[in-house]
């Protein structure tokens, strides 16, 4: 873990529009004295709209993988500076940021998922399948193996595996195999280097019609390299355990692999009874951590689609956790 200094990457302009920012406000209903954590603070648009609803005693705690985003975010908070605590960490590792601050509750946890405007729009970043750039995708640019080093030294079954599960592409085996074909002639170092595989792998006639052929291979890989799956079902955990009572936990996902484990999560922290079918009466005395507040996601309103499109998959989950009588705030 690292608390952000002065020092850090240029932010290049770093600008994200909060997706549901209303929606995230009235969910999360900050009061005066509460305590925040944004699990991945990006350009500072949520917390603004926090922050400037809270006064006195209020505090945030930023966290994001993204240098550059927690510069930019520290650039938009300058007004709020003596309240706001920027951190440079996965959010998988939020209860060690706790820890070292002192911090042993928390009135809400925000996270919001995948990758941000600017990062897709930064052609060097690798994350696009529409601009030539070096084969990066790191969320995190100063650790960890890229892109490239995963599709050039993983087997071609671990490709296959990521290719399918994480973009849910029908071709994956073909995809897998030309890449594993190519590299063995040349290394794929460019995102072209990929997309012209990608494409030699699909059909002509599937590469036609709908999306564009690489974006779902390109997302597959996105999350393998960061571990995007991994890490989120950890931190819900390590979240709701930090939770006070009556804190809100609150979740924005961006396709349905993500909301799928969130969902879940929901599910099982609010169930009140984990006894067999077969058993008649509750034994096991359960009390469930969390109360749904979000029965089915919130999306985005017809409004919102109109000023930023890229809000179109995104779903906002949230809940409370629950009192020790089973009561929540």
């Amino acid at each position: 873990m690292a608390v952000l200094s002065e020092a850090g990457l240029p932010n290049r302009d770093f600008f994200h529009q909060p997706v549901m920012a209303d929606e995230v406000v009235q969910l999360m209903n900050p009061e005066d004295g509460n305590c925040f954590v944004d699990a991945t603070i990006g350009g500072g648009g949520h917390a603004e709209q926090l922050l400037a609803r809270m006064q006195s005693g209020a505090r945030l705690i930023g966290l994001d993988q993204d240098v550059r985003a927690l510069q930019a975010a520290r650039e938009r908070l300058q007004m709020y500076h003596d309240r706001v605590t920027f951190v440079h960490t996965n959010f998988a590792r939020l209860d060690r940021v706790l820890d070292d601050l002192g911090i042993k509750a928390v009135d809400g946890f925000l996270f919001d998922l995948g990758v941000s405007s600017p990062q897709l729009d930064v052609a060097e970043r690798g994350f696009s399948y529409r601009e030539d750039a070096p084969l990066d995708m790191r969320t995190d640019e100063t650790k960890g193996p890229t892109a490239a080093d995963l599709v050039n030294r993983s087997p071609e079954e671990q490709l296959r595996r990521w290719i399918w599960e994480y973009g849910e592409e029908r071709f994956a085996p073909r995809i897998a195999r030309e890449i594993v074909r190519r590299r063995s002639v040349s290394p794929l170092k460019t995102t072209s280097d990929l997309v012209e595989a990608i494409k030699a792998a699909i059909p002509a006639p599937a590469r036609r019609n709908g999306p564009h052929p690489a974006r779902r291979t390109f997302q597959a890989l996105r999350i393998a390299v960061n571990r995007e799956l991994d890490v989120l079902a950890e931190a819900l955990e390590k979240a709701a355990d930090r939770l006070a009572p009556g804190g809100r936990l609150l979740v924005i996902s961006f396709h349905s692999l993500e909301d799928r484990i969130v969902k879940r999560f929901f599910q099982k922290e609010s169930e009140p009874c984990v006894c067999p079918k077969e058993i008649p009466v509750c034994r096991c005395n359960r009390v469930p951590r969390l109360r749904i507040l979000t029965r089915r996601p919130k999306t985005a309103s017809d409004e919102e689609l109109a000023k930023n499109p890229r809000a179109r998959s995104a779903k906002l989950r949230a809940a409370v956790r629950v009192l020790s009588e089973g009561r929540s705030e």
